[in-house]
């Protein structure tokens, strides 16, 4: 486990920002879309894929309404916990673009930006592992 220490706590909460509303993920899928024209669609479809599971991620939310643990290293956008967005949609993203790019890379990147979530205090376990269901149950449907 990491020791919490200032430093740490902020390099963490800026890295977990890259996984608002599945940025990061439709970062890489544009860039890659940009880049290989050849790959486009299969880009776009792994973006939508995000989106797809972000949206379901808010739906339930919004319908679950669990509140987020009390002690917060990080600001987050509502005080709904479960699940985990950042977990869906990283998730959703590395598993949809893992044809594209180098698997092992972004399994890596989804898993340190699900953990972050908890390292950061603003989501309980059971939300990332919600989180991380959900994105890999999209992005198998969207197959």
């Amino acid at each position: 486990m990491l020791t919490h220490t200032p430093d740490r706590d902020r390099a963490v909460a800026r890295f977990s920002k890259l996984g608002e509303h599945g940025a990061l993920w439709l970062a890489l899928a544009g860039v890659g879309a940009a880049f290989r024209p050849e790959r486009r669609s299969a880009f776009m479809r792994a973006a939508a894929t995000v989106l797809i599971a972000y949206g379901v991620n808010q739906a339930i939310k919004y319908t679950v309404r669990r509140a987020r643990p009390a002690d917060q290293l990080a600001a987050t956008v509502s005080q709904l916990s479960y699940p985990s967005a950042h977990a869906a949609t990283s998730v959703a993203g590395a598993r949809s673009l893992a044809g594209l790019l180098p698997a092992a890379p972004l399994g890596a990147l989804a898993a340190a930006v699900a953990l972050s979530r908890l390292y950061l205090g603003v989501h309980y376990p059971s939300d990332v592992v919600a989180g991380c269901a959900l994105g890999a149950a999209v992005a198998e449907l969207r197959r």
